[in-house]
């Protein structure tokens, strides 16, 4: 019954294209039941090889000779790594061949929808003893091209810092187009400054397209600075990608250590006011009662110091 299904589409002409693992498969029939595969993965990325598959069958009794399968691209954006045309100089009766046409895709290319297009031709021998005139069928392979395979490593940080308090740190790890495997993350914060959390992660696998965050705090020093100073941290990534070559990513990312002014936020709801810190777990009484006082004491002690500073500079 199959066998019969498709001897009939065979008949008429009509090819099929049937999803596999591998992509898409072109079936078709030809002249003298000549039985081609033109078998293409459905999309590829710009910088790799897309390799085209090709299967050939005699089933007719008659030979047939001077087989060619010839592709073309309109706006280049698959180039044949060696040649364009894969040809067959004769199949006799239940021969085949089979053979793969290889392309590069250059780096400039854009992403999207590219068509590769494909010539075949063929002369039946009739009665095996007098070639006929060459039939040819021509062939459009879509072909969606994705940007090259990259890892996006990026660090963030608090535009700046203040001494004797934690703020956050995160790492955001992004592997577009492709499984990352063996990836490690080390995290190098500068000689002064402490990290709250791990300095290297491990993962086995990344998956492609899902972001990794890597969550840490910074210890900023307990003693006080008398100006602001950048502070670089450095992120290393290496990863093998999925061809088995190991590549490695840097990023860096900088703030700014600076005193801490007379009142200041902490990022996880503590107060400082001058030397006076107010936790954010305090109870709503200790809130209440005991700053009031010790705000208006260091508003008193500021202001005199003020007023003292400006009777110097009268005398």
């Amino acid at each position: 019954m199959k066998f019969g299904i498709l001897a009939f589409l065979f008949i008429f002409g009509i090819f099929l294209l049937i999803p596999n693992v591998y992509g898409a498969t072109i079936i078709q029939s030809m002249e003298g039941s000549m039985d081609i595969q033109i078998t293409y993965p459905d999309e590829s990325m710009i910088g790799r090889i897309t390799s085209i598959a090709i299967l050939t069958k005699n089933n007719g009794w008659e030979d047939k000779q001077d087989i060619s399968f010839t592709f073309t691209s309109q706006d280049n954006a698959l180039i044949p790594v060696s040649n364009n045309t894969l040809k067959i100089d004769k199949l006799t009766q239940s021969g085949s061949y089979g053979g793969n046409v290889d392309f590069k895709t250059p780096s400039g290319v854009n992403p999207g929808i590219h068509f590769l297009n494909v010539k075949y031709s063929q002369i039946l021998v009739s009665n095996n003893k007098d070639p006929q005139k060459p039939v040819t069928h021509d062939f459009a392979i879509p072909i969606i091209l994705k940007e090259a395979p990259s890892v996006i490593v990026h660090a963030n940080a608090p535009d700046a810092i203040f001494t004797n308090a934690e703020f956050p740190f995160t790492v955001d790890i992004v592997s577009k187009n492709i499984d990352i495997t063996n990836v490690k993350v080390e995290i190098v914060p500068p000689k002064d400054i402490d990290l709250r959390g791990e300095t290297l992660h491990s993962f086995s696998t990344i998956q492609k397209n899902s972001p990794i965050i890597i969550e840490s705090r910074i210890i900023a020093p307990i003693k006080e600075v008398n100006s602001e100073y950048k502070i670089p941290f450095q992120i290393m990534v290496t990863y093998t990608d999925d061809l088995g070559e190991e590549h490695k990513e840097t990023q860096s990312v900088s703030t700014i250590l600076r005193p801490r002014g007379f009142m200041e936020l902490t990022t996880d709801g503590g107060i400082w006011i001058g030397s006076f810190f107010l936790a954010p777990y305090v109870s709503i009484g200790t809130i209440v009662g005991i700053p009031a006082g010790a705000i208006i004491s260091l508003l008193v002690r500021k202001s005199q110091n003020s007023k003292r500073k400006s009777k110097k500079k009268k005398i």
